[in-house]
C-alpha cells in the first residue's frame, strides 16, 4: 500500500488510523522492537490493528546495552503486546568485528536474520520496523540490510517524522516517550578500530556509571583505548563540577580506558551514534 502520491495534502502525514488500516491490509506483524521511541509507536500500532495475533521482538547481545532490553521489556508492557527476547551475536561476522564504515550492515544483516529465522518457523511473513521520514537523511547502511530482509516501515509510509512519533508516544502515554535517540554500543568505537565483548562491555559500564550520576544522555566515545565522554551540552557544567569530573575519570580508569576526556561541547547528533 504505497503512500499517496497526488494531492493538496500528498505531503501531509497520515493520523494513526491509516496506520492501523495499513497493518490490517497485511497479515499479522512481527515488530523488532528497540528501547527507542520509534519502534515504540509501531508496535503500539500493530497492536491497535492485531490485538494478541501482533508479536515483538526484541534482541540480547554483547553490542546491546541492558537498559535498552530493560526499556524494551517496559515498552511490550505497556502495549500489552507479547515480547520475544532472541539472542544474536553480531561478533560472528568479521564485517562487523572489523568495524569498517559500513558496520551496521552487517550488524543488521545478523540481526534480520535471526528475526526471520525465528519468524518464518512461526509462519509470520510480515516485518516492520520504526524507521521514519528522518531517518532518510542520514548515511544509514543498516536500512539497506533490512530493506535486503523484506522488513516494511509503517511510519515511513505514514511519512511521520520524529515529531510525529513523539506526538503519539506522549498522547499513548507510552513511557519512553521523550527517551532522547540511542544507539548500539558499537557506535561509540572509531570505524577502523576492532570490536571486541570486552570493549562493548567497558563503554556499557561506563555510560551506566554516568546514567546513575543523572544524567540524560551519554557517550562514552572510545579512540584506541582512549574515552571522550560527552552529555547534553546543558549539562556539561554539572559534569565539569571537580568532584564530578574526578570521580567520572577515576572510574573509567579503573574500568581499563587508558585515558579519559570530557568533551566541552557536549553531545552533537550524527548518523547512528
Amino acid at each position: 500500500m504505497p503512500p499517496h502520491s497526488s494531492g493538496k495534502f500528498a505531503d501531509a502525514p497520515e493520523p494513526p488510523s491509516k496506520i492501523v488500516e495499513w497493518f490490517r491490509a497485511g497479515p499479522p506483524p512481527l515488530v523488532a522492537l528497540s528501547g527507542g521511541v520509534d519502534s515504540a509507536a509501531a508496535a503500539t500500532l500493530a497492536r491497535d490493528a492485531w490485538g494478541e495475533r501482533a508479536v515483538a521482538v526484541t534482541l540480547t547481545g554483547p553490542a546491546i546495552s541492558a537498559r535498552e532490553t530493560s526499556r524494551a521489556r517496559e515498552v511490550a508492557r505497556e502495549i500489552g503486546i507479547e515480547l520475544v527476547e532472541l539472542p544474536v551475536d553480531s561478533m560472528s561476522s568479521e564485517g562487523y568485528r572489523s568495524n569498517p564504515s559500513d558496520r551496521c550492515y552487517f550488524c543488521r544483516s545478523t540481526e534480520t536474520s535471526v528475526l526471520r529465522t525465528w519468524g518464518d518457523s512461526k509462519g509470520i511473513s510480515r516485518y516492520v520496523d520504526g524507521v521514519h521520514l528522518d531517518d532518510l537523511g542520514e548515511d544509514r547502511p543498516g536500512l539497506r540490510a533490512m530493506a535486503e530482509a523484506g522488513f516494511e516501515h509503517p511510519l515511513l509510509w505514514a511519512r511521520w517524522r520524529k515529531s510525529e512519533v513523539r506526538n503519539f508516544a506522549r498522547e499513548r502515554d507510552l513511557p519512553n516517550w521523550d527517551q532522547p535517540s540511542d544507539a548500539c554500543l558499537a557506535s561509540r568505537i572509531r570505524h577502523g578500530q576492532p570490536i571486541t565483548v570486552d570493549g562493548l562491555r567497558r563503554v556499557e559500564r561506563a555510560e551506566s556509571f554516568l546514567t546513575d550520576l543523572g544524567f540524560r544522555r551519554v557517550r562514552v566515545r572510545v579512540d584506541d583505548g582512549a574515552a571522550r565522554v560527552e552529555v547534553d551540552p546543558e549539562e556539561v557544567p554539572r559534569l565539569e563540577l571537580p568532584e564530578v569530573a574526578e570521580a567520572t575519570r577515576s572510574h573509567l580508569l579503573r574500568l581499563g580506558f587508558r585515558e579519559v576526556r570530557i568533551d566541552p561541547h557536549g553531545y552533537a547528533p550524527r548518523p547512528g551514534a
